[in-house]
Formats: C-alpha cells, sequence, structure tokens
C-alpha cells in the first residue's frame, strides 16, 4: 500500500506533521491558562470558513454523528490537548500520542473488522517503544494531570477515527458521496460549539486583549493546524485503513521534539535520536501493504450479504 498509495500518504502525513506544530505555537504564542479558548479559537472560525466553502448542511442522521464524531475528534480533544500542551512541557503531550495507533488497531478490528494482524501489533508496540525512548531520557518533570489528559485526548480521537471510518460519507441530495471538506466542517462546527459552551462555563470570556503574538498563533492553528490539516486527516482515512491511517500519527511527537530541539534549545540526545529512528520504522512497517489488510473475508461477507438483500443487486466485492 505504501508504494501504491504514495501520494496519499503523502498528502494524510500533512496532518500529523502540522498537528505536531501545535505544542510549540501553544509554548511560544498563546496566551497562558487558557486552555478552552485556545480549543473555540481554533476549531469555530476554522469550521465556518469549511462550510463557507462547502455550502452545505448535514442531513437526517449526520446531524447527531456529526455531533459525535465533532465531540471526539475536535471538542473533547482539543480541551484535553491544551490542557496537557499547558501543563507539559513542549512535545512531550504529543509524543503520548504513540499508543494511538495500538488503540485504533484494536478499534477497528473489533469495530471495522479491520485485521489485526501480528505485523501491525509489533509496529504499534516498536511505535510505543520509540516514543519511550524519547520521554524517558528527557531532563523534565511530567505533571500527571497533563499527562492523564494527553492519554485522554489520545484514546478520544482514536475513538473518533474509527467512527468516522465506520461512518463513511454520507450521501448528497444527488446520490453522490458528501466531500471530506464538508464532513470536516460539520465536525470542526459541533466541536467549536461543544467547546464554546464548555468555555463560558468554566473559564469566560477573555478579559484582556489578545496580544499581536496571541493572534498569529491562534491564525496559524486555525488555518494550518486545524482547516489544512483535519481535511487531509479526514480525506486520507476516507481512502485508507484507520489501522494504517493511526500510525501517521505518530510523525506529529517526532515532530513536536524536533522542533522542541531545533527552535527553544530542548535536549536532544542520543537515545531519543533512536527513539525517533524507531518511531519512523514503525510507521513504515504499519502502512506498508503486508500490514494493512483492510477487512477480514468475514466483514466482506457481511457486506456482501447486505448489498444482495438491499434490492437484489447482487453480489459485490469491495474495492477496499
Amino acid at each position: 500500500m505504501l508504494s501504491k498509495n504514495l501520494g496519499l500518504v503523502i498528502v494524510t502525513s500533512l496532518a500529523p506533521i502540522l498537528w505536531g506544530t501545535t505544542y510549540l505555537t501553544t509554548t511560544l504564542l498563546l496566551p497562558e491558562s487558557r486552555p478552552l479558548l485556545a480549543g473555540v479559537l481554533r476549531a469555530l472560525p476554522a469550521g465556518l470558513l469549511l462550510l463557507a466553502l462547502a455550502r452545505r448542511l448535514p442531513q437526517g442522521s449526520w446531524w447527531w454523528k456529526s455531533w459525535i464524531l465533532g465531540m471526539l475528534n475536535i471538542g473533547m480533544f482539543f480541551a484535553l490537548l491544551f490542557v496537557a500542551a499547558y501543563r507539559l512541557p513542549g512535545g512531550v503531550a504529543a509524543i503520548v500520542g504513540g499508543i494511538q495507533p495500538l488503540l485504533v488497531a484494536l478499534l477497528a478490528s473489533r469495530v471495522l473488522h479491520e485485521k489485526l494482524t501480528p505485523r501491525r501489533l509489533v509496529a504499534g508496540a516498536t511505535g510505543v517503544f520509540g516514543v519511550a525512548l524519547i520521554v524517558l531520557q528527557s531532563q523534565v518533570r511530567l505533571d500527571g494531570l497533563g499527562l492523564a489528559a494527553a492519554v485522554g485526548g489520545t484514546a478520544s480521537m482514536a475513538a473518533g477515527t474509527v467512527l468516522a471510518k465506520k461512518w463513511g460519507q454520507p450521501s448528497s441530495r444527488s446520490g453522490q458521496p458528501e466531500s471530506a471538506l464538508t464532513t470536516t466542517a460539520w465536525q470542526l462546527l459541533a466541536g467549536g460549539i461543544s467547546l464554546t459552551l464548555l468555555m463560558l462555563a468554566y473559564e469566560g470570556l477573555p478579559t484582556q486583549p489578545l496580544s499581536v503574538p496571541n493572534m498569529i498563533g491562534y491564525l496559524y492553528l486555525t488555518l494550518m493546524g486545524t482547516a489544512l490539516a483535519y481535511f487531509c486527516w479526514f480525506r486520507g482515512l476516507s481512502k485508507l485503513p484507520a489501522g494504517s491511517a493511526a500510525f501517521l500519527g505518530l510523525l506529529s511527537p517526532v515532530v513536536a521534539i524536533v522542533l522542541g530541539w531545533l527552535l527553544v534549545g530542548q535536549s536532544l540526545n542520543l537515545w531519543q535520536i533512536l527513539g525517533i529512528l524507531v518511531v519512523l520504522v514503525s510507521i513504515v512497517a504499519g502502512i506498508s501493504r503486508k500490514g494493512s489488510q483492510h477487512v477480514t473475508s468475514k466483514f466482506r461477507a457481511r457486506r456482501q450479504e447486505f448489498s444482495a438483500a438491499q434490492g437484489g443487486r447482487g453480489r459485490r466485492r469491495s474495492d477496499r
């Protein structure tokens, strides 16, 4: 799959690469102790921008599906992400995301019937080992609440990734599937509105005007770290197996730790460099053809039976 869909993999990889810059942006440019405000100003404007481009609202069940996906992938994830980013050193919170490929692989095997191959399990465990090398060699103090928020955010997006893959793309009124741009807009709006209510309840409105660095940071996260990144992510997820796409998320901690070393002088020793190399190897192994069999024969049979029951159209082989 790696060679066959190289272009798609590269474009999808832009999402975790951009997400990896969130922690440094938060540390250097955003106001302190306003994690919910950061989530709102990142998600809501991005959702409105994409909705203006898509010009479509959800229909039927996609009102509540968009809300659930928006909460898992945006609302809960952003809130926990920024709490972790404020309480942990740059890069450490992102590195906790190394467990996401294993979580997605386990959930996808149950919900999507994607085959949980030994190769993928080993690749996932290798990725966790690689990020552990990076974290455990860092000369920093880790905050318990920050770590809990990072783990919770990782679990939330893992669940959202699997559900987004399970529900796929809804059909438009013309019968054609909606674009990834459209469903991304719905999720960002649902998550942004939920975050706004949460912010008003717990943080309140800002009492001080935003500085120029604050506005630059929010603008970057809105346009690049959210609108562009999530569009690339959900577009790739609609075409790649969930278990394979999740391995690309390991690029985020690599980018975060490298940026911390390059731009703010954080330590990067030989063990951490080894950890980065191990993570990169696990990514290649996790998304390669042998490690990415999409669905089991049992699940394919179920899909064929379902198709036959819907108007006698006959059995169809899944091209996924």
